[in-house]
């Protein structure tokens, strides 16, 4: 069953919001539009999938909301503060501690052994490196890649490397996993065996925003959008947003909140 986008009671609160976003380059009768007046709202616990011909804006999209890149025009809101606002120290940190990044390509540092690739996001967080190396190695025990933390990138196979690039993206237990064809340059069982961490991780209430060119992915996801020309073509939900998984640190706040106005009407 499907739902058309819209306000429904009970949702989710509001992870990102993009209003006119535009990216242009080159100027005049040069010039060129990877988004155009682009609009979209991001409900946390969401599963995204983005599709579209080549060329269509995709990845500039996942660039601007990953703080990677900037629009030339628009507003772009994460937790409701205007990223325009941000500094760009402020914004880095954001990305180490907000945003985990998964890429078709792993982009895993080859000379270092896997444990080190995947503590690589603590470092802004202010971590020590013995208790960095224990959260990595914690989150690749999660993969079953505990018995090659010590191996080499070009050790392991292209799902092993996937898995331990979605390791890095979680380590930090950011707000939004930003995925851009991350089972790409995969065979099929490795694809799946990819998915299927998403999908547990997305069930733990992940925001997670995934760009692929592959339609029998979208069984995974929550909203499908197509997109043609840097603008929206089609938007569809297939779970209401009562229905998204809450993060166990939502959930905390939320009860700890409840007890709290128990107390306070004693």
């Amino acid at each position: 069953m499907c739902y058309n986008v819209g306000n429904m009671p009970g949702e989710n609160e509001t992870i990102i919001r993009l209003e006119g976003l535009t990216k242009r380059y080159g100027y005049g009768d040069a010039a060129s539009f990877a988004l155009k007046d682009f609009d979209l709202t991001v409900k946390r616990g969401e599963f995204i999938m983005i599709m579209g011909p080549s060329g269509c804006g995709k990845t500039t999209l996942l660039n601007i909301i990953g703080l990677l890149d900037t629009a030339t025009s628009g507003a772009y809101y994460l937790n409701d503060e205007p990223v325009s606002r941000i500094s760009a120290r402020r914004q880095a940190r954001l990305r180490a501690k907000k945003i985990g990044f998964i890429f078709q390509n792993f982009n895993l540092i080859p000379d270092l052994p896997i444990i080190e690739n995947v503590s690589l996001p603590l470092v802004y967080s202010g971590y020590h490196k013995t208790r960095r190396l224990i959260k990595a190695s914690e989150a690749l025990d999660r993969f079953n890649l505990k018995e090659k933390e010590y191996y080499m990138p070009f050790q392991l196979s292209g799902g092993q490397q996937q898995r331990a690039a979605i390791a890095r993206a979680i380590v930090a237990k950011p707000e939004i996993i930003l995925a851009d064809e991350p089972t790409g340059n995969l065979d099929s069982h490795s694809s799946t065996l990819v998915m299927e961490e998403l999908k547990r991780i997305h069930s733990e209430g992940n925001t997670i925003i995934m760009v692929t060119h592959n339609p029998s992915l979208t069984v995974y996801a929550t909203r499908v959008i197509n997109m043609l020309d840097g603008a929206i073509d089609t938007d569809v939900k297939t779970v209401k947003d009562s229905d998204l998984p809450v993060r166990v640190e939502e959930k905390t706040k939320k009860h700890k909140k409840k007890n709290k106005k128990k107390r306070g009407r004693r």
